[in-house]
């Protein structure tokens, strides 16, 4: 097989240095460009002596930073992004420059470097309030926030340059993806909150909201195997096969924690929602990610469970 040079853009944040963790594995040398603004090098520190990494601090939103980036680079995995979609309600100029702007400078690199190869990390958020769930990839493109909005913008454009200038493109629009090096998110929230008032939880909502969780490294496994399996251009939903509740969540986490009575007080706003943007039930259908062989090996269940287990863990370690 060839020996690709891979860049990961925002490769030290949560899904970007797992997957530097595995394409390092696997024996790929890697370039990762990040601006640390959500991501961190701890990620990233048990490559620091590892001669198949070479890590940029730099911005998307700042073309000569790319520039740099592009030598010898035979494909690109694009995970750099603000994550919360929360900001978007309050500040969506923040999503506009961090998604569309930072995609489209470097799909421009890309290009001019002759680089035929790019993968990119999409989100359930691009479906917006489906009338029923699993959706799959051929569901309607009706986004109700402006995260959900920049990444099918992102989208958008990646198929266009894909189709004009002959770049294998690959979409993995990802359910919620959990696990260890995780710092937001409703698991992240709850623990937070526990530590700080072990007796009661303020639940964003009516507890009743329904989504897919999916654990990390079923969420790599699963974008590697596209970005071999596709030729062309291709989107994948990636999850694990089912979908919990928010108030699930809660007694997983105040579980994990060994809290008992915890007094759950909601924060509902319009129809039983966390905030504007937020969606009551989503859920994808994966049935074409298994056509190419993938299993989930964790439910969304036992992927929050581990998950609040290694960010305690963390967390008494001081890794936050």
């Amino acid at each position: 097989m060839k020996s690709y040079k891979v860049l990961v853009t925002g490769g030290a944040g949560f899904i970007g240095s797992h997957l530097v963790d595995k394409l390092i594995e696997e024996g790929y040398g890697i370039k990762v460009i990040d601006n640390l603004s959500s991501g961190s090098l701890e990620n990233l520190s048990k490559h620091k002596d590892d001669p198949k990494l070479e890590v940029i601090i730099g911005d998307l939103k700042r073309p000569e930073d790319i520039s740099k980036a592009m030598d010898g680079v035979d494909a690109v995995f694009h995970y750099a992004a603000n994550p919360e979609v929360r900001v978007s309600t309050t500040n969506p100029e923040v999503h506009f420059n961090e998604n569309v702007v930072a995609t489209f400078n470097l799909l421009e690199a890309v290009r001019k470097s002759n680089i035929k190869e790019i993968v990119f990390a999409s989100s359930s958020t691009v479906y917006g309030e489906p009338e029923a769930i699993p959706v799959s990839e051929d569901a309607p493109i009706k986004p109700v926030s402006v995260y959900g909005a920049s990444k099918a913008a992102c989208e958008s454009l990646i198929h266009a340059y894909s189709k004009l200038y002959s770049i294998k493109a690959v979409i993995v629009r990802y359910a919620n993806v959990v696990g260890p090096r995780l710092r937001h998110g409703v698991i992240w929230d709850f623990i937070m909150k526990l530590r700080e008032d072990p007796n009661q939880l303020e639940i964003l909502g009516d507890g009743k909201q329904e989504k897919g969780y999916i654990y990390i490294d079923d969420a790599v496994e699963a974008t590697i195997m596209a970005w071999k399996k596709t030729e062309h251009f291709d989107v994948y939903n990636v999850a694990s096969n089912d979908w919990i509740t928010v108030d699930e969540i809660a007694d997983l986490v105040i579980e994990s924690m060994k809290l008992k009575n915890v007094r759950r007080v909601y924060r509902p706003v319009l129809h039983g929602i966390g905030w504007p943007g937020d969606v009551k039930k989503i859920a994808l259908k994966i049935d074409k990610l298994k056509s190419i062989g993938f299993i989930p090996k964790k439910n969304s269940m036992e992927a929050i469970k581990a998950t609040a287990e290694a960010m305690i863990k963390e967390i008494a370690k001081g890794k936050f």
